[in-house]
Parts: structure tokens; sequence; C-alpha cells
């Protein structure tokens, strides 16, 4: 589309308008970084979770960081927060979650549920 169309479609007052619009928002609201987020950690060991129950805040969006300290991978999954991620031997994660209403948010290890049980939180 040619700039002499461009002004045609949209009137100067318009534009302008919309220039000062994108401007102020540009400048009230700042893109999120996901290093602005609070952060947790779970540490999967001897194919349990530590902590087994973990408190994180209401309405609010988080990071949660899974390190696996086991010699065998692992898979953090819960079907109540509609997650899941492999996190190999060693390795670490970062799953984001939220914002979540207060309550009690299960997760378990799917590959040792026998052991690999925890739970998030909420409040």
């Amino acid at each position: 589309m040619s700039l002499s169309r461009t002004h045609a479609l949209y009137p100067y007052g318009l534009r302008r308008l919309l220039g000062c619009a994108l401007l102020a928002l540009a400048l009230v609201a700042p893109p999120a970084c996901a290093d602005d987020l609070p952060q947790f950690e779970l540490t999967i060991e001897n194919h349990r979770w530590r902590p087994s129950e973990l408190k994180v805040p209401a309405g609010t969006k988080f990071k949660l960081v899974v390190i696996n300290q086991d010699a065998t991978p692992e898979e953090f999954e819960s079907i109540d927060l509609k997650r899941e991620k492999i996190v190999m031997p060693g390795g670490r994660i970062s799953v984001f979650i939220g914002p979540l209403a207060p309550g009690s948010y299960a997760f378990f290890g799917d590959f040792h549920q026998d052991t690999a049980q925890g739970r998030l939180i909420a409040e």
C-alpha cells in the first residue's frame, strides 16, 4: 500500500490519536519479563519431590524451576495445572504457572508415580 493511499484511509487526526495511544501504552505498560516473576524451586531426588508441598502466591504468575538430582529422567506432570515437561538427569527446567486461584494443585513424577507425589498450595 502506498504512502499516499495510507494517508487517504486514515485522516491526520486519527493517525495522530493512534500514535499517541501507542506511545502512552508503551510508556505505561512495559512488557513483563520472565526475570521479574517470583521463582520457586522443586527438586526430584530418590524419586521424591522436595519439598513435597510448596506454597505459592495465589493470583500471581510465577516461574517454577524443577531440578532433577536423580540418575534417571523424570517428568514433572500435573493434570490440575495442565503441565508436563521432562527433566533429564542432572538437569533443570522452567515451568511458568499461573495466576492460580487459591487452592491445592497436585503434581507428580510420571515415571515414578508411586513415590513422586506433590502438591502446590496457592494462598
